[in-house]
């Protein structure tokens, strides 16, 4: 097989042996195969809704008109919302493997964390919301309709739950909407959000309603961060016409799609307001299994990029191509795996995506985040050796090329799975992705 230098997103496929292949990465060579992109989405409504459950953070300021603008706390503090969907917790049969228990558990442990900083160190627009479910019409942008219609109306076979790994319920099947609508929301929130303060300076710069100080800070993207979270999701082995490996539905996917369908070129908003379009996603997926449904979702949609870093050692079924795949060694330590993250975000960060010299354009529009934390070492189903400092790390590394891109970043949980009875450390690594990125945004809103 001939090998060559990798070119970013043609289907690649990466495989890192030992910390001298992480150190030496720019020297390896690596094989790519090249496939036709074509995008078929379907027209479709959406239903959205946002019930708060607590406050952390007073909300945004209101959208009314000031005659000029000489603070940074309109429009620019972060934000930040976060939904959570254990209010539909499912009781599962005696043994079953999957950590249910986990959603609520780190959304409480969570939620205290940020209920505790004092009124007047809060720096982010953050509070708490329960996932709306997912409608028919927003699963179809992703999902063969005959196998949402199935699953809904409890129809799969029993071979198709036993591959899910789920008995099938009425309450499973609202827990599994939610874990999909609470994704969606989060991205409209977060992108619409993003879209008003950019609209809004826009509208204040046109009229001339900004003085010096205020134009120059409000150029810094710094001021701009608009990003959000899921409690759950990350749900990335559920294709088309099936799911695998405690997926149903791909949360992300439809997120992705809803969001392109909505502000996609050519699409009603993206009309009404440039500001609103949308060109192109990454989902950047750390879980330690691949990310193999969203590579087979997005295969052909070239709007949509995916990069999966995982074990090479934790397949469960047929591997699929990612736009970027990086498959690290079982037992792989801490300096190995973050000094090969750091340089595929360097890599993915340098590409020329439009093959132009602007270089005014946003690469991504906006950045999903699948946070598995089952690449902890004391991970019953991983087969990596990451400390809890070295998953605080990759958070930050993702966090950083978040905000160099300018990007909303959208953060799901990904998968976690507890040995025996010590929780801990698996519940402490998955709140404190999102611990971790509320102090990352409250640091940034510091420094400015």
């Amino acid at each position: 097989m001939t090998l060559i230098i990798m070119t970013l997103f043609l289907l690649t496929s990466t495989t890192i042996t030992s910390p001298a292949h992480a150190k030496l990465s720019q020297r390896l060579c690596y094989s790519y195969q090249t496939g036709t992109f074509q995008t078929a989405l379907r027209s479709n409504r959406f239903h959205r809704a946002h019930r708060p459950r607590a406050r952390c953070a007073a909300t945004a300021a209101s959208d009314q008109d000031t005659p000029r603008v000489t603070s940074l706390e309109y429009p620019f503090r972060p934000y930040f919302p976060i939904y959570y969907n254990d209010v539909y917790e499912v009781d599962l049969p005696p043994g079953h493997r999957f950590p249910m228990e986990k959603y609520r558990k780190v959304r409480m442990a969570l939620q205290d964390r940020i209920m505790s900083i004092a009124e007047e160190n809060r720096k982010v627009d953050c509070e708490f919301r329960v996932s709306p479910l997912a409608t028919t019409q927003q699963l179809e942008t992703t999902h063969h309709p005959t196998y949402i219609s199935r699953y809904l109306s409890g129809k799969l076979t029993e071979r198709e739950n036993r591959n899910i790994g789920f008995p099938w319920s009425e309450k499973h099947v609202r827990r599994s909407l939610s874990s999909v609508g609470g994704t969606v929301a989060a991205a409209l929130s977060a992108w619409e959000e993003f879209v008003r303060r950019r609209t809004r300076i826009q509208t204040l710069e046109q009229h001339s309603l900004l003085n010096h100080e205020s134009t120059s800070h409000h150029t810094n993207k710094d001021h701009w961060l608009c990003w959000a979270a899921h409690v759950a999701g990350g749900t990335h082995h559920a294709f088309s016409d099936y799911g695998e490996g405690f997926c149903i539905f791909s949360d992300i996917a439809v997120a992705a799609n809803v969001l392109l369908r909505t502000y996609g070129e050519q699409s009603p908003q993206s009309m009404i307001n440039p500001l609103s379009t949308i060109r192109r996603i990454l989902i950047i997926d750390l879980d330690v299994h691949q990310g193999n449904g969203n590579a087979a979702l997005f295969r052909e949609n070239d709007r949509v990029k995916t990069f999966s870093m995982h074990c090479v050692a934790n397949y469960f079924s047929e591997k699929q191509h990612s736009d970027l795949d990086v498959e690290m060694p079982a037992g792989c330590d801490d300096e190995t795996y973050l000094s090969t993250l750091r340089h595929w975000l360097r890599r993915i960060e340098e590409h020329n995506y439009d093959n132009d010299e602007d270089t005014s354009k946003r690469k991504f529009d906006v950045i999903f985040y699948q946070a598995g934390v089952d690449i902890h070492h004391a991970d019953r189903l991983g087969k990596l050796s990451i400390t809890s400092k070295g998953i605080t790390r990759r958070n930050s590394l993702v966090f950083e090329f978040a905000n160099r891109m300018g990007s909303p970043l959208i953060i799901c949980m990904g998968g976690g799975y507890p040995k025996g009875d010590d929780w801990t450390p698996i519940l402490e690594a998955h709140t404190g992705v999102y611990w971790e990125a509320h102090q990352f945004l409250s640091s940034v809103r510091n420094k400015s």
